[in-house]
């Protein structure tokens, strides 16, 4: 059996599925995680090669306290684009909710060096919080 291209099959073009993305987006910033978590859920089945969604998923379980099913998330988008920080990050962030320190630890020190100053300072800090 064949996966359905669902843009094709809703006859959809890039400019609907950033509109889907920054309404939930929208709602994440105003703590509406509870409405944006479906929207990341579908946005994962229509736009299934983007490491985004799932990474955006998983840290919506993050935030809602459900680390498993973050972990999931990010093993998905981490398969997807292997060297996503954004990812790695909440990955890290996960570990240290599953009380597994030393992975949590392992990843932080990995991203305490990247270019982008959100990713190194939270890694750092991170570092700092779980030493």
């Amino acid at each position: 059996m064949s996966k359905i291209n669902w843009l094709e099959k809703l006859a959809w073009n890039e400019d609907q599925i950033e509109e889907l993305r920054f309404t939930g987006f929208a709602y994440i910033r105003q703590g509406k995680y509870d409405i944006a978590l479906p929207i990341f859920e579908a946005l994962c089945v229509i736009d299934p090669e983007n490491a985004y969604n799932p990474q955006t998923l998983g840290a919506l379980h993050l935030q809602m306290g459900q680390p498993n099913k973050a972990l999931k998330c990010f093993d998905k988008a981490l398969k997807i684009e292997a060297d996503h920080s954004p990812t790695l990050l909440n990955l890290a962030k996960t570990f240290f909710m599953l009380g597994k320190k030393q992975e949590g630890l392992k990843l932080a020190h990995i991203l305490k060096d990247e270019r982008d100053p959100a990713i190194s300072n939270t890694a750092k800090a991170l570092i700092l919080a779980y030493t």
